[in-house]
């Protein structure tokens, strides 16, 4: 009925993180400019991948739930919201399956993340590797 809701609500707690630590990195850039760069994923670009999963999760379950009709366009948008009973079912969905579809897509991001800094360090290694030829 409304476990979308979940993922938007952690979507949206993403994207603040994402916008401090977007500046935290140009702080840090400004003050290291004459230092060497070292190739890594930024923090800001990572949350910003978690965001998307998120978001895009959050929009296929409400065009689902608009499909079946428990979502509609007029107060009080959740048909759910009309009755007592049916809201307190709305909550359970929301705290059982929203939040451990949450946490599922959180944690596959966090071994995408994993992943592709072992790429990235992949990647970086053979070209230390020539220059100490």
């Amino acid at each position: 009925m409304a476990c979308f809701l979940v993922s938007t609500a952690e979507a949206a707690i993403v994207t603040a993180v994402e916008k401090v630590e977007e500046k935290k990195e140009l702080k840090v850039e400004e003050s290291a400019a004459d230092k060497t760069v070292e190739n890594k994923i930024p923090l800001s670009r990572k949350l910003g991948w978690l965001k998307y999963m998120l978001l895009g999760g959050s929009f296929l379950l409400m065009f689902e739930h608009v499909w079946h009709g428990e979502v509609v366009a007029w107060f009080p948008f959740l048909t759910a919201m009309s009755d007592p009973a049916d809201m307190m079912e709305m909550f359970h969905e929301m705290a059982t399956v929203g939040v451990c579809m949450a946490v599922l897509v959180t944690a596959v991001w966090a071994v995408v993340c994993v992943v592709a800094d072992k790429v990235v360090k992949r990647a970086d290694a053979p070209e230390a590797a020539e220059t100490t030829v």
